[in-house]
């Protein structure tokens, strides 16, 4: 019974994902996947927010709106097409580059084909921090010092999570990307390590789900996002995890998922978390328990 709860597309991500939306999902299908979330990425209010690989695809933002309306039209479609085999969320990666996109992920969330939505934090100081070591080193020396960089990514985030209170959050410690140390345990911070504890209290406060996110692991990372440190106090917290592939087309679908159901049966969890959306059968959206023993039966 495995499902990820965050995709991508090169149909509506050109330049940062590939392929159609079609075939990705019948790639899901046919690795016996139970539910398929489409999180496109969201349209952003300024060219200047955009990745240079999505700049030379979009040329300016103002295609953005139509190109997303486009992507919620066809995920209809295809959550219709698919019933039978497969559930289908829709949804979209939320930014939150400045606190004035809160508003804009709102109107958008607000759509009645939207499931939900991904609360994610790919900028601190506006500046990219998982695009090239180059955007990193901006980003640093920005803040002042790594560590210092640490505890504003931590801090967007909360502003973030108290504004949005998302259902879903992605890759908790994305930061750690492109760090000097991506495997550095965040308790030797203190700062840094007191906002992730402030960040996950609130998460398991508002009833949030929390994603495994096995993308870190095709990035050369050692461990999928959250790291070991961190997924140990949510656990303790009384947090919910999810899983996700963030993949970016069909090669990526369900990519090492073995290998985090691995990290996941180390830290000693027996379920995950699943949203059941509009074609459930439901008028809000559910939410159920899958075991991890199901997941890792249908990746045999």
């Amino acid at each position: 019974m495995a499902f990820s709860m965050h995709s991508h597309s090169g149909q509506f991500c050109p330049g940062h994902a590939q392929d159609d939306l079609e075939p990705i999902i019948q790639t899901a299908i046919s690795r016996g996947m139970i539910s398929f979330a489409l999180t496109e990425h969201m349209p952003l209010e300024s060219d200047a927010d955009q990745y240079p690989d999505e700049g030379s695809a979009y040329q300016s933002v103002s295609i953005l709106r139509p190109r997303h309306e486009a992507f919620i039209v066809e995920a209809v479609r295809m959550r219709q097409k698919y019933l039978s085999q497969i559930q289908i969320l829709i949804g979209f990666e939320g930014e939150w580059i400045r606190p004035s996109y809160a508003s804009l992920i709102s109107e958008l969330a607000a759509s009645e084909h939207v499931d939900y939505f991904i609360g994610s934090l790919h900028h601190v100081h506006e500046i990219p921090i998982d695009y090239d070591a180059a955007f990193y080193s901006k980003a640093k020396a920005t803040s002042g010092s790594e560590e210092k960089l640490y505890e504003d990514y931590f801090d967007s985030q909360y502003e973030m999570l108290k504004a949005l209170r998302p259902k879903v959050v992605g890759h908790f410690d994305l930061i750690r990307l492109l760090s000097e140390q991506p495997g550095r345990d965040l308790r030797e911070w203190k700062g840094v390590w007191q906002r992730v504890v402030r960040n996950l209290q609130e998460i398991v406060q508002q009833g949030g789900l929390m994603e495994i996110n096995s993308s870190a692991l095709r990035k050369g990372l050692a461990e999928p996002y959250p790291a070991r440190p961190v997924c140990e106090e949510y656990l303790k917290l009384g947090g919910k995890l999810t899983l996700s592939d963030d993949s970016h087309g069909i090669a990526q679908v369900a990519t090492n998922f073995g290998r985090a159901v691995d990290y996941l049966e180390s830290l000693g969890v027996e379920e995950l978390w699943l949203l059941e959306g509009k074609n459930s059968g439901a008028k809000a959206l559910g939410l159920r328990s899958v075991s991890l023993e199901s997941v890792k039966t249908s990746l045999a």
